[in-house]
């Protein structure tokens, strides 16, 4: 028998089915608007016939592609140069025919030549009085110098105090006889330095090549750099090395590569010149540093002060070689001034090339 009562409660349950579905539906638009809203974010089920939405370029990247001619598509996927690649950059110093310093000259009184070959633009130049330093100190303590030690170590102190600013320069020192030996690491405490300094006694044969060959390779070379920084290396010997594995030009090479300028101090108080002093004149010549010879022992003390004022009076340059090649071989560099008679000029004698 039909009822009222049965008949309403079908009605409900439609009526409810009714509401379900349509409940369901709106569900559904709710949660995939917001979808729409959002950017894209790109997946591997991406399909193939939309595009992905592109993140707008900051104004570096469109730059870059105005001076490379277009995008990474457009040019054909060609690789992009890093900066630094085929970019050199060089510390030098200019004195004029006293041997004074000059610091006020510009660009145009200078030109470049790099590999026999004029530069083809100068990106840089500027006069520099404020890099941050990183110093290696190299002190010979074979028993050829025992008899002035104590003075060196002194002077070399108060060069450290004088030079190194804390929070912003760093420096190690080595003392080397038959083997180099690290008595204090990278560090801007002038006093944990000093410490270092004083720990060193004179010893037995003399390893100089060894020593600087090391103080460049597994120290300078290793430090990070994260800005431009000048890179020097002070020797303090006499320059006569009777125990060293690598040769004189490999130590020199090392020193190329890294970048650092050498400064030699002579510990032969003789009053001539001898063999180990041409040697610490060839490391200064090609590195663009400079051998000194206090012929009397106080004058090691003036050495350190010369040095000292040539770190923060030099200039910096920074330019394109032409006909580059990442080959890894030695590219030689002239830097002239445009008054040859007036100005000279010393600086490293090359680098070598990034190998690809």
């Amino acid at each position: 028998m039909f009822t009222f009562g049965k008949f309403r409660g079908k009605l409900v349950v439609a009526w409810a089915a009714v509401l379900l579905l349509f409940g369901l539906a709106g569900t559904g638009r709710a949660q995939t608007a917001p979808a729409t809203a959002a950017p894209a974010t790109p997946t591997s089920q991406a399909s193939p016939t939309t595009p992905a939405a592109t993140p707008e370029k900051s104004s570096e990247e469109k730059s870059g592609e105005q001076k490379s001619g277009g995008s990474a598509g457009e040019s054909g996927d060609l690789p992009r140069i890093r900066v630094g690649t085929n970019e050199v950059n060089v510390v030098f110093t200019v004195t004029d025919k006293h041997g004074k310093r000059v610091t006020d000259l510009k660009q145009s009184d200078f030109h470049i030549v790099d590999d026999s070959k004029p530069a083809t633009e100068i990106r840089s130049f500027r006069a520099e009085a404020n890099l941050p330093l990183q110093v290696g100190l190299l002190v010979d303590a074979s028993s050829s110098v025992r008899d002035r030690f104590k003075f060196e170590q002194e002077s070399a102190i108060e060069f450290l105090n004088q030079t190194v600013r804390r929070h912003y320069d760093q420096a190690f020192v080595i003392g080397f006889d038959a083997t180099p030996e690290v008595t204090q690491d990278f560090t801007d405490d002038t006093e944990l330095l000093a410490r270092g300094v004083r720990e060193l006694r004179p010893g037995g044969g003399t390893a100089l090549y060894d020593a600087l060959y090391y103080a460049c390779r597994d120290k300078l070379l290793k430090k990070p750099q994260s800005g431009p920084t000048r890179r020097a290396i002070i020797v303090l010997s006499d320059g006569e090395d009777n125990q060293s594995h690598v040769t004189r030009e490999e130590a020199i090479e090392m020193a190329q590569r890294a970048e650092a300028i050498i400064y030699t101090i002579s510990t032969n108080v003789s009053g001539t010149k001898g063999a180990g002093d041409k040697v610490l004149e060839r490391m200064a010549d090609a590195t663009g540093g400079r051998a000194f010879f206090p012929f009397q022992i106080r004058d090691v003390t003036n050495a350190f002060a010369e040095i000292q004022d040539e770190l923060r009076s030099q200039y910096a340059i920074s330019y394109q070689p032409a006909d580059f090649k990442a080959d890894g071989h030695f590219r030689t560099i002239e830097i002239v001034a445009s008054d040859r008679k007036s100005f000279r000029v010393r600086a490293r004698r090359g680098y070598y090339a990034p190998a690809q």
